[in-house]
């Protein structure tokens, strides 16, 4: 019982870094835009006896610039499976550093499949801003999921969005495209010497 209550206790230490450790990047309540947009809530989750997922215990929110909000809800799975895992050794791991709180956030979102995958990869981006994360490391992150991520159709003109199971049934989610570690180390020094926009980012993803 004190193990798995120092389990909790921890890893609600390790979800809780976000932009309060920003300064005036964090806004509790605020309904303002901000630049990166801010979090709100204190999540706390707990490992699940797999060893390999996480099950929230308190629900995560974060307001992107737009003013677009995501929740993390309580009870929640996320394991890091939304970000291809040869990524991990670029960031240290989806729920280390400061990756956490974005990385629960994408992974719900991959598994909702109620927006577009490229609004969950925009919102990953700035909430990894917003975290602290550099625009290098952000950037090369965001092409990397842009060309390599786990994507979806999104049939915006049905009056809902499908569940991953119907999807299937249609053949409607495609598999993720295997990492080239090359290409991501050659975009990662792109970034680094031009700091391309967004758009530039998806139109070389597109491209090659």
């Amino acid at each position: 019982m004190k193990v798995r209550l120092k389990s909790v206790i921890a890893l609600s230490v390790v979800l809780l870094a976000g932009c309060s450790s920003q300064g005036p990047n964090w806004i509790v309540g605020a309904e303002q835009s901000h630049q990166w947009g801010y979090y709100s809530g204190e999540p706390v989750a707990r490992w699940d006896s797999d060893g390999r997922t996480m099950t929230l215990l308190s629900e995560l929110r974060y307001t992107d610039p737009k003013g677009e909000t995501w929740i993390a809800p309580v009870g929640a799975k996320v394991d890091g499976a939304s970000i291809p895992r040869y990524l991990w050794s670029l960031m240290g791991g989806p729920f280390e550093g400061k990756y956490r709180n974005g990385s629960v956030l994408h992974d719900v979102s991959y598994d909702q499949h109620n927006r577009p995958w490229q609004d969950c990869d925009r919102m990953f981006y700035n909430a990894m801003r917003c975290s602290g994360v550099s625009a290098a490391e952000a950037k090369t992150m965001y092409y990397a999921l842009y060309k390599f991520g786990r994507h979806w159709k999104f049939p915006i003109k049905r009056a809902k969005p499908l569940t991953p199971s119907e999807l299937l049934a249609e053949g409607e989610l495609p598999r993720a495209i295997p990492v080239d570690t090359n290409e991501v180390n050659t975009a990662r020094d792109w970034i680094r010497n031009a700091d391309p926009s967004l758009e530039e980012i998806e139109q070389r993803a597109n491209a090659r």
